[in-house]
């Protein structure tokens, strides 16, 4: 499962917590791809700078605000694709249960 509380706030006594993470700008390449790719005229600052906002939002909402867990592991994910990315979720829950 995944999502910005799942686990601070729905799934606080999972085994494997995972803080998925990649830079802003990785993020917002990947994202800017998606949009061209779909044939929407998008500028690639514009998607960084929505993507800050969101982040910034996220982060300082009172209702479970955006935070990792205190046993959550972090992923790194802004050098990486898709597929390594799944790999390393894989072996990370493997090593971790």
């Amino acid at each position: 499962m995944d999502g910005r509380d799942i686990g601070t706030v729905v799934l606080p006594d999972a085994k494997v917590k995972i803080f998925l993470t990649a830079s802003p700008e990785a993020r917002a390449k990947r994202r800017y791809k998606e949009l061209v790719e779909k044939g929407m005229e998008v500028k690639y600052e514009d998607v960084l700078s929505e993507m800050k906002e969101r982040d910034y939002n996220d982060s300082h909402r009172a209702i479970a605000p955006l935070k990792p867990a205190s046993d959550a592991i972090f992923l790194d994910t802004s050098d990486i694709g898709l597929e390594d990315s799944v790999e390393l979720i894989i072996k990370t829950i493997k090593e971790n249960i």
